[in-house]
């Protein structure tokens, strides 16, 4: 887990400001682990840090932030403080970046800060602090690894196949999944750590956030939410597409795409049926299949 500055970017499209949240210390039982993240601006938020009343507060909290009000630092005692059932306390940190924090951030491997403004040190103090793989407080200060560049995984779909497919990207350290869906409802309760959950009414809206190197899967439950998102991201620079279903939709779709102003060249990109027909079509078979042709494009 580190700090996302590709997300970030993307985010920053739309928003001039953005807020961060992240977990920076945790005693006792929390819904998330030190280091988990949301990002909170104007109209919406992206990631979790666990749901329920921690983090409704906290978005409530963020907002405020962005208009200049509100502290760095808050420090909840779950039960007393939001009658959660987690017995533990969890210390939040609130951030807000804009285009000149993203362009300081890319130039530096880690991102130390302090946690309390009262906190001081010298900079060799600063270089005694320990490099780290995951996030870290340590003397006061809060420690996250910068983001390496990941291949960036757009997917469209929390049902069977979308469940299957990022339970198979899972283990895969230099792949990054955005995943879309509807409603925070559809998603499972607990999701790998290269997974950004990103709920959006009408999935095509979020696809303006996608970046120019996404490699986008649309698989959702409603063939009218897979043709405007497949719309949406024929529509700007993207580096590959692949779409769920038969041959028989596959061909329709093309043809309509046609007929909004899409031409032969950039329609022809859209690869349909994904998967592997030999494999089956059972969720995990179609999986396996788009996996497979992530992983081995040259065998698609």
């Amino acid at each position: 887990m580190s700090f996302e500055t590709s997300v970030l970017e993307s985010l920053l499209r739309d928003s001039p400001t953005i807020a961060r949240v992240v977990i920076a210390e945790v005693q006792g039982s929390s819904p998330r682990e030190v280091g988990a993240a949301m990002w909170v601006y104007g109209d919406g938020q992206s990631g979790t840090i666990g749901g329920g009343a921690m983090e409704f507060a906290a978005i409530a909290h963020a907002k405020a932030l962005l208009k200049g009000h509100g502290s760095r630092v808050q420090r909840f005692v779950l039960g007393p403080d939001l009658g959660q059932c987690c017995g533990g306390v969890v210390v939040l940190l609130y951030e807000v970046f804009d285009a000149r924090c993203l362009e300081d951030l890319k130039q530096k491997p880690y991102f130390v800060r302090k946690l309390e403004q009262e906190i001081t040190a010298s900079a060799d103090q600063v270089a005694e602090l320990p490099l780290v793989s995951a996030p870290l407080l340590s003397k006061g200060w809060f420690i996250e690894r910068i983001d390496s560049p990941k291949r960036a995984i757009w997917l469209y779909g929390a049902g069977h196949v979308g469940r299957a497919v990022v339970h198979y990207l899972a283990p895969i350290s230099n792949i990054a999944v955005t995943w879309v869906d509807i409603d925070p409802s559809r998603f499972p309760d607990e999701y790998p750590d290269n997974v950004r959950i990103l709920p959006a009414q009408k999935p095509a809206d979020a696809v303006r956030y996608a970046p120019k190197t996404a490699e986008h899967f649309v698989m959702t439950h409603s063939h009218s939410l897979d043709f405007e998102t497949c719309h949406a991201v024929l529509s700007q620079d993207f580096l590959s597409l692949g779409l769920i279903g038969s041959k028989t939709k596959a061909a329709r779709f093309r043809s309509r795409l046609k007929g909004l102003g899409h031409d032969s060249a950039t329609v022809s990109r859209m690869v349909s049926p994904i998967g592997k027909k030999e494999l089956g079509k059972e969720p995990y078979a179609i999986a396996i299949g788009v996996v497979h042709s992530l992983l081995l494009p040259s065998a698609m």
